[in-house]
């Protein structure tokens, strides 16, 4: 394929995307799933042609690790911190936390019911927490018509849950866990993570408001890629550094206050945001089109029409869904319309699943499974959100 043929592509693919997320608007099916439908049609049609594509892994990797940065750092710099908020926040982070630990236990005791005890249950419970995550970069761009409390609710809990998830993963990837060494060593790498988080934002809003180059997101876009790789790589939970930026940024004539408006210009800060929102939420846009459509290209269709594979992904969905319910009925006593259907997984489910150990990894547990979840919990947002009555969508920044 020559160049001008793959620019073609490209060209393509991102026009359609943008037709999808106009269509998701009207239709409320999610654009993303339109998006893995597309690429599974595109791997069909490649294979009665006979064209082979062959996608490494790291392109995968790369296009959601960084795909995951632009999506929790547009969201963050849209979270406006405001007087009563507190409540909503607690609440979303509650429901986040528990729910996760409940569906990951829950999916780790089944597959070592299924596997027997041959398999550890450390290896089941590292593969069930991607499947417990609820995925920001696909709740939150899908509930952006819901507006109102229920919208900031989907908005915290997801990112909430992508943060928590990638600390669990850590904590029980450790080698001593659940000996008592392992609660001291989260506990450590919890506190160096909310340390380079302030001094990471620091250092970038400092940036930010001093830099006059006619190049400046970019480059901010690019130390906070390398704080967030370089904090991953010390296997800390680097998600927060991002989160953190954001939301003092987004808020920052709230947090820079007394000495730090010496060093900070608040004033200048907010006039940068709108063109930051702006860059983050296109290129967020960019990579996610990418990822998905290369997601689904990557899903043999036969192994997903496989009738024990639809069944155990069918049971896992169940589970999932069944403690979602439970939670949000008993626990939180809060509304079922839409939010017990809205806990989509997708990109950071298949980061997290490429992460586990290969000492870890179940055979039975593969992208295939994989798929199946993140396409029938896919289809139950579609369910929820057309379950609620239309609302336009908020204002950028209005939340």
């Amino acid at each position: 394929m020559g160049p001008y043929s793959i620019l073609i592509f490209l060209s393509i693919a991102v026009i359609v995307s943008y037709l999808f997320d106009i269509a998701a608007r009207a239709t409320k099916i999610p654009s993303v799933l339109m998006l893995l439908l597309t690429g599974i049609a595109l791997k069909q049609t490649a294979d009665q042609l006979d064209f082979e594509l062959r996608l490494p892994l790291v392109t995968l990797q790369l296009l959601g690790i960084v795909g995951l940065i632009m999506i929790v750092l547009e969201e963050s710099l849209n979270l406006k911190i405001m007087p009563g908020k507190g409540p909503l926040i607690r609440r979303a982070f509650a429901a986040a936390a528990l729910m996760l630990l409940g569906q990951a236990f829950a999916i780790a005791g089944l597959l070592q019911w299924y596997l027997g005890p041959g398999v550890s249950f450390q290896s089941c419970l590292l593969n069930a927490i991607p499947l417990a995550v609820v995925s920001s970069a696909v709740a939150i761009p899908s509930v952006a018509s819901l507006g109102g409390e229920k919208q900031e609710f989907i908005v915290y809990e997801s990112t909430f849950s992508d943060i928590l998830g990638i600390m669990f993963f850590n904590f029980v990837a450790q080698d001593n866990f659940a000996q008592g060494i392992s609660a001291l060593t989260f506990t450590r790498d919890l506190l160096a993570v909310l340390i380079v988080s302030v001094l990471a934002t620091a250092i970038l809003a400092f940036l930010l408001d001093r830099i006059r180059l006619h190049v400046k997101f970019i480059l901010i876009l690019a130390f906070l890629i390398l704080i967030y790789s370089l904090a991953k790589k010390l296997h800390l939970s680097s998600l927060l550094v991002v989160l953190v930026f954001g939301v003092i940024v987004r808020n920052a004539d709230l947090f820079l206050r007394g000495p730090l408006r010496r060093w900070f210009n608040p004033e200048r800060l907010q006039e940068e945001l709108h063109q930051m929102q702006s860059i983050t939420g296109e290129g967020a846009f960019l990579i996610r089109t990418f990822f998905f459509l290369l997601f689904g290209y990557s899903i043999s269709l036969t192994g997903i029409l496989d009738v024990q594979l639809l069944l155990q992904g069918l049971l896992i969905v169940a589970v999932l869904t069944l403690i979602r319910y439970v939670y949000l009925r008993y626990i939180a006593r809060t509304s079922l319309i839409p939010e017990v259907f809205i806990a989509p997984k997708g990109l950071i489910t298949v980061l997290l699943f490429y992460s586990i150990p290969a000492k870890h990894l179940i055979g039975e547990v593969s992208e295939n499974i994989l798929f199946i979840v993140i396409l029938l919990t896919g289809v139950l947002m579609l369910i929820g959100l057309q379950l609620t009555g239309k609302q336009e969508p908020p204002p950028i920044g209005e939340y």
